[in-house]
């Protein structure tokens, strides 16, 4: 048996659309939580500043994802 015939049966990249959206939430999840908790605890900012900048970084951090998944 090859290896090469297997790589060209499975295709390269092929990733299961499930796993990339996980890997896309989670570390849009992640990102969005971490600055959230250092925007409002660490900093002492406002609520709805600390939210405004978890949904930035969490939208950053999902298009970075993004991109890194479709390579």
């Amino acid at each position: 048996m090859r290896r090469g015939s297997i790589m060209s049966a499975a295709g390269l990249g092929s990733v299961d659309p499930v796993k990339r959206l996980r890997y896309i939430t989670l570390h849009a999840a992640t990102a969005g939580a971490f600055i959230f908790l250092l925007q409002r605890y660490v900093l002492d900012a406002s609520l709805d500043s600390s939210l405004l900048w978890a949904l930035a970084f969490g939208g950053c951090a999902a298009a970075l994802a993004y991109t890194q998944s479709n390579r």
